[in-house]
């Protein structure tokens, strides 16, 4: 096809398009960006080699543009026509999420770009979470859950066009792209009529808040719109000043010298005015406003290290407190990171330096990288963690909507149902992360 604009236009195009209309749905979201601005020119400033670390790896021109959002849907449909949205955007299904486990009656996965240079382009990531209706315990109210969500389209008409149009012609031309960026936001968007009447809203509240957020309206709005800090800690301290009131713990591992994976904190959530069908109008509370910051990409002995250490770390009644107690429990994670590659514990990317590529006849595969590393023949940098953490995910959405875990959604995890709705496999992330590490390796000789 002639003239066809890129899924990474596509994908940039969209991310900025939601950024602008959450800004103004929820005013609060600009002043986050502000903050995270502010604070990260700020590390950058004073952290002269971090900033040309993030330089060199191609991290820098993406820290500003860097967002991941959060949805819900209610049938295989829905979630299987945005599978098909997101890969015109290049963004494809990565992991399977159980939340189910912390009382959360959904299981997701998240959308993203999966190749090297998708994501230093923009790596827009969507959590997407599809509603276990099985798991409504009140047989009547799951039977009416149903019939709600059967009756509504989440896409508009132009939107399935467009879907249709690029499967048949294998691509989208710039006018094409630019009305599809269009088309696709309208499903995004936050609505402030519901489609049922107050009864059912409160009868679904009841059963889950999340069961009515995903039931009772007609999109799946984003909840939120996470920029990305390199210092979550001052963000976290400073939230007050910019009048933002912050949840209590940040969620994920302690502040550390080499980053591991996510730490994520978040304003509360917003109560929102709704209109009820019968002319009544009462609130409804679901989104808020998120921050990450993110570290190195752990592998499965690793990953199994992080998983043993949080779970022996427990909750915390404050920050301070729980932020210190995290640092006495995660000792024995290494905190280096030669440390951290001799133990295969992380990923990492690998390059020739200047004298390494004068060297390059000299770098045997299955060479050790640390000897040619401390040569200064080659460079070895953190793979940045591209996805989330379950817990932590969930930890954010019961913080954020009140003290009660409502844990009474107890439902064995489904990747098989999951994929099925899905209509396709998610992919592995340690097999992504491998991929990226053997790849530089490559590139330098070492395998």
């Amino acid at each position: 096809m002639v003239n066809t604009i890129t899924a990474d236009d596509i994908r940039e195009r969209f991310s900025q398009a939601m950024s602008a209309m959450y800004q103004q749905e929820v005013p609060q979201y600009g002043t986050l960006l502000e903050l995270v601005a502010d604070v990260n020119l700020s590390v950058l400033e004073n952290n002269p080699r971090l900033h040309q670390q993030l330089a060199n790896t191609d991290e820098l021109a993406r820290l500003n543009v860097e967002r991941h959002g959060a949805i819900r849907v209610g049938t295989a449909a829905e979630l299987a026509t945005l599978r098909q949205i997101f890969a015109i955007m290049g963004m494809f299904p990565v992991s399977y999420y159980d939340l189910s486990q912390a009382g959360v009656p959904v299981h997701s996965t998240a959308f993203r770009p999966i190749d090297d240079a998708a994501l230093a382009r923009n790596p827009f990531r969507i959590f997407t979470s599809l509603l276990r209706l099985e798991l409504i315990e009140n047989t009547s109210l799951r039977a009416k859950a149903a019939e709600i969500l059967q009756k509504r389209d989440i896409f508009t008409p132009a939107c399935r066009q467009l879907i249709s149009l690029h499967q048949r012609n294998g691509g989208l031309t710039e006018q094409q792209g630019a009305e599809f960026v269009r088309q696709a936001l309208e499903t995004f968007r936050w609505h402030r009529e519901a489609t049922v009447d107050e009864e059912t809203y409160h009868a679904l509240h009841n059963e889950h808040r999340l069961i009515a957020d995903v039931v009772c309206f007609p999109g799946c709005h984003i909840n939120h719109l996470t920029p990305r800090t390199l210092d979550i800690d001052r963000v976290q301290s400073l939230m007050p000043e910019y009048g933002i009131t912050p949840k209590v713990l940040i969620e994920g591992p302690p502040r550390r010298d080499v980053p591991l994976l996510l730490r994520q904190t978040s304003f509360k959530a917003l109560d929102e005015p709704v209109q009820f069908k019968g002319d009544h109008t009462g609130t409804h509370t679901a989104r808020f406003g998120e921050i990450e910051q993110r570290g190195v990409a752990l592998t499965p002995k690793g990953r199994a290290l992080y998983d043993q250490l949080l779970a022996n770390a427990g909750t915390g009644k404050d920050n301070l407190t729980h932020q210190l107690h995290l640092q006495d429990v995660f000792r024995p994670f290494p905190d280096s990171e030669m440390l951290l590659r001799r133990e295969q514990l992380a990923y990492f990317r690998y390059r020739l330096t200047p004298s390494g590529e004068a060297h390059r006849q000299a770098i045997r595969p299955g060479d050790d990288p640390q000897p040619l590393i401390e040569r200064g023949w080659i460079s070895a940098t953190p793979i940045i963690y591209e996805d989330f953490l379950p817990v932590s995910a969930a930890g954010i959405f019961q913080s954020n909507l009140g003290n009660e875990t409502q844990a009474r959604s107890h439902g064995n995890a489904s990747k098989t149902q999951f994929e099925t709705a899905l209509g396709c496999e998610v992919l592995d992330e340690f097999t992504l992360y491998q991929q990226t590490e053997d790849r530089s390796k490559r590139r330098c000789g070492l395998v």
